[in-house]
């Protein structure tokens, strides 16, 4: 059992926020998938994945976060071994190989793996005592940072590995890296990808998905597809949305894969810009209260945690909604508790439990 008077600090408000969006995209995903007369299947399955999440969050929460602290190494390594085996025995579906087959489901490593970066980072600063500029500690940083990018990569899944990215250059940037340091870095890194783009790692579907976003005029109409489909249906939703005006849902099934990473596609058609609104704002609210308990956090690590799980949500919203609407290439990230996904969806389940951990005991002693 929780103690109750570590309850009495526990920020409620997030839970019920986290609660609202997965609902809300529970019901998008059923609109989605109506028209294959599989709604009803996929809305359950993904209310189970949610009634799975809070159970997760209680268990988190029984336990004081210091504890992941002690096992951060373990994790992280488990993470790293389920990325190699995951690797090496996979079959590629649609070109890559992201998913390890349990019976009739499937679990995506490389999202696990995000919370154990997350994890590694935040024990290491916590020995550092947030020394991000001593050249050994943000060695042994850049170093445990890599690691699971590369393996992600190699799938490939190069949006993973993406916010993997962000997620550690968040991480140092909060947590005082130079700004010379971070420059030479990035810098380090546009190199680097000029010599894997002309490696043959990036395989060449990902390759026009990404001069599409650069140059849509000499892209191909099958690199632009996906895109000018999902542009139609978030435009056509107008101010209120096609099934607000209507009073009944909309066919949303020629947009492929709207019920996973083009979620937002439906959200625009159904709900229209008030609706699309309406999520940023609930997203708004649920970042800024994780900000709020980093500021609090009475030791590195729950800092760090945070600053992780903010920089994660960050980039994965941005590059999500700013993928369906041509801001930003295609990529197979998902829009954190909207999207259709049991990995996706438990990750971030966990990583909200031990950021209300962290609220929790953000006293060092509690009366």
């Amino acid at each position: 059992m929780i103690n109750k008077k570590l309850l009495k600090q526990l920020d409620f408000s997030l839970i019920i926020i986290a609660m609202v969006i997965v609902l809300f995209g529970a019901f998008n995903i059923y609109c989605a998938m109506q028209p294959t007369n599989q709604g009803s299947y996929y809305f359950l399955l993904q209310c189970l994945w949610l009634l799975l999440g809070i159970i997760v969050i209680y268990l988190i929460l029984i336990f004081d976060y210091a504890v992941f602290e002690q096992y951060a190494g373990v994790i992280y390594f488990f993470g790293v071994a389920l990325l190699i085996f995951n690797n090496i025995t996979s079959k590629a579906i649609n070109g890559a190989s992201m998913w390890i087959k349990i019976g009739s489901r499937a679990i995506e490593p490389g999202e696990f793996a995000r919370l154990c970066l997350i994890l590694m980072l935040a024990k290491q600063l916590q020995k550092m005592e947030g020394n991000t500029n001593k050249i050994k500690n943000f060695m042994i940083l850049v170093i445990y940072s890599i690691i699971p990018m590369i393996l992600i990569f190699l799938q490939p899944d190069l949006g993973l590995t993406m916010v993997c990215f962000f997620v550690a250059f968040g991480i140092f940037y909060v947590h005082g890296l130079k700004l010379k340091v971070i420059i030479s870095g990035i810098l380090a890194i546009l190199i680097g990808l000029a010599i894997v783009w002309n490696s043959g790692l990036i395989q060449p579907y990902q390759k026009s998905r990404l001069t599409a976003f650069i140059d849509p005029s000499s892209a191909s109409e099958k690199a632009k597809y996906q895109l000018d489909l999902s542009k139609k249906s978030i435009g056509s939703g107008e101010i209120v949305g096609k099934g607000i005006a209507t009073g009944s849902f909309v066919d949303n099934s020629y947009v492929p894969e709207n019920f996973t990473d083009f979620i937002f596609s439906v959200v625009g058609n159904q709900w229209g810009f008030i609706g699309g609104v309406l999520l940023l704002f609930l997203y708004a609210i649920l970042i800024m209260k994780i900000i709020a308990i980093g500021r609090n956090s009475k030791d590195i690590f729950g800092a760090v945690i945070c600053t992780g799980v903010v920089s994660s949500l960050l980039f994965s919203i941005f590059q999500n909604i700013g993928m369906t609407i041509g801001l930003m290439p295609i990529s197979g990230i998902t829009l954190p508790f909207m999207s259709y996904g049991g990995s996706s969806l438990l990750t971030n389940f966990i990583s909200l439990g031990l950021v209300l951990s962290v609220g929790m005991r953000r006293k060092k002693i509690n009366f």
